[in-house]
């Protein structure tokens, strides 16, 4: 069966109004304990599949979870396990004929009998079934910890499984506890939490993009929905790892990357769907602008300022951030309720019915759709690099953005083109995007030292070091986008 719940993390401020909140429910109390199985390789983890035997009261359960189709839904089967005198073996056959363990098999091959105790979960969990009109959710408080050897992790989460109704009504249910109790969505299950334990990392792993495969037959609406859908599996990871301060800078990037391909996606195909909210899009901006200076300064260190510390430059560290600036924590922005709002209502669109209409549109013309978009921006940057030498730094930024705009727009839409054709255009463009994002480091560089020479006049050395780059980035800018707007279309 499938399964779809959403996850949040609670604040430590707001716990105990949320266990209060839960024992007004009179909310039913039970220990579950829990192992977690896995090969000495990793195979579950790598597939990520879950596989577990769990103690539920004086009961035992055995679980097997595959991904679903996005993040917050799962394949999942579940085998109650008879009563004995103590813990029970764990069978994988007993998920043989399923779905689940199809997947579960072909992953194994023949390393079943290798499967070992990983990691073990230890909750506390409060459960109430709760009706609203038009859905049915089991809300689940779980107060407890997951173990890997000697390392240890706290557990304080809650978790809202649809049990009946549609996931608009279970994201509106959720929504008020979200507003409430300043709860905040995270999509990392404990699955993934026991195997960065078990590996002995601060966190799970980036999350990067993966290609959308629109289908043959599908409505404009429909498709829009499938790419915020790819774009939510790609930022909701890494935001949850941001939000809990556990991120490594890849982390962060990426999730700044996916933000802008979800703008990207919504800025270009966001009126072939009537239930797009116009709001979405300036509340992303302000998110994306708020994640923006720390990810500055990480770009810097891991470009130029390397290169100018090799010239000698008396002064090549970047200032302490101050002002809002400084203030500006992206852990703070991501787990507050206006994040996890837009997150939701994307989670509801995306999981949404799209529209029915009367004539299907036919992948044909989805791709004529696509190419219409996809000619205008390249216009747009043809006129640009027509007149690159001429344009201040603020308009050739505007190009940049255009550039990785026309990128995203095209990966969105890649499937329905030939895919030999599509490779060669995104090749020749790669020299151009990267060239202009050396320049714009640069302009970012010059105004941090910029800032810096009243107080301290060795970062003079640094503006002229950067003075004299500018002279050759920007011609290179210039030449690789004058050469790549005499590619044609592939569309």
């Amino acid at each position: 069966m499938n399964e779809i719940e959403l996850k949040f993390q609670v604040p430590a401020a707001r716990r105990h109004s949320l266990q209060q909140a839960l024992g007004k429910l009179h909310a039913e109390t039970l220990r579950l304990q829990a192992q977690y199985f896995d090969t000495p390789d990793r195979r579950l983890a790598a597939a990520h599949i879950s596989l577990r035997l769990r103690q539920e009261g004086d009961a035992w359960v055995q679980t097997l979870k595959c991904p679903g189709e996005n993040r917050w839904t799962r394949l999942e089967h579940e085998v109650p396990r008879a009563d004995g005198d103590g813990e029970p073996v764990l069978d994988v056959a007993l998920h043989a004929d399923t779905e689940a363990g199809k997947r579960l098999a072909a992953v194994l091959g023949s390393r079943a009998d290798r499967l070992q105790v990983v990691y073990a979960t230890d909750v506390q969990r409060s459960l109430r079934l709760i009706s609203a009109p038009g859905v049915q959710v089991e809300v689940a408080l779980d107060v407890g910890e997951i173990r890997a050897g000697s390392a240890c992790r706290e557990v304080h989460e809650i978790e809202f499984e649809l049990k009946e109704g549609s996931v608009e009504a279970l994201v509106a249910l959720a929504s008020g506890w979200v507003e409430r109790h300043g709860l905040w969505l995270d999509v990392i299950s404990k699955a993934e939490r026991g195997q960065q334990l078990a590996r002995g990392a601060r966190s799970v792993l980036a999350v990067h993009a993966r290609p959308v495969m629109l289908k043959d037959l599908q409505s404009p609406d429909a498709a829009l929905r499938q790419m915020v859908a790819a774009c939510l599996a790609h930022l909701l990871p890494n935001v949850a790892e941001v939000a809990g301060g556990d991120a490594a800078p890849e982390h962060l990037h990426q999730a700044r990357v996916a933000l802008r391909r979800l703008r990207t996606a919504l800025r270009i195909y966001g009126d072939w769907s009537a239930n797009v909210d116009p709001e979405w899009a300036p509340a992303l901006a302000r998110l994306f602008g708020q994640m923006g200076a720390l990810r500055d300064r990480d770009a810097l260190e891991a470009g130029l300022l390397p290169a100018l510390r090799a010239s000698g430059a008396p002064l090549a560290e970047l200032p302490e951030p101050e002002g809002e600036e400084a203030a500006a924590d992206p852990a703070d922005t991501l787990r507050s309720p206006a994040s996890t709002r837009i997150w939701l209502a994307l989670m509801a669109f995306a999981n949404g019915a799209p529209k029915q209409e009367q004539d299907a549109a036919p992948e044909r013309q989805v791709r004529k759709l696509a190419a219409k978009r996809l000619e205008r921006l390249q216009r747009q940057l043809a006129k640009d690099a027509k007149g690159y030498a001429d344009l201040d730094d603020e308009q050739r930024h505007r190009a940049r953005r255009r550039l990785k705009r026309l990128r995203y727009g095209i990966e969105f839409t890649a499937s329905l083109f030939r895919a030999k054709k599509v490779e060669a255009y995104l090749a020749d463009l790669k020299p151009a995007q990267d060239a202009l994002g050396e320049y714009n480091d640069l302009v970012v560089a010059e105004e941090v030292f910029r800032r810096l020479v009243e107080q301290q006049p060795q970062a003079w050395f640094a503006l002229g070091w950067l003075a004299a780059q500018r002279t050759q980035l920007l011609d290179a800018s210039q030449q690789r986008m004058q050469k790549w707007a005499k590619e044609p279309g592939f569309w």
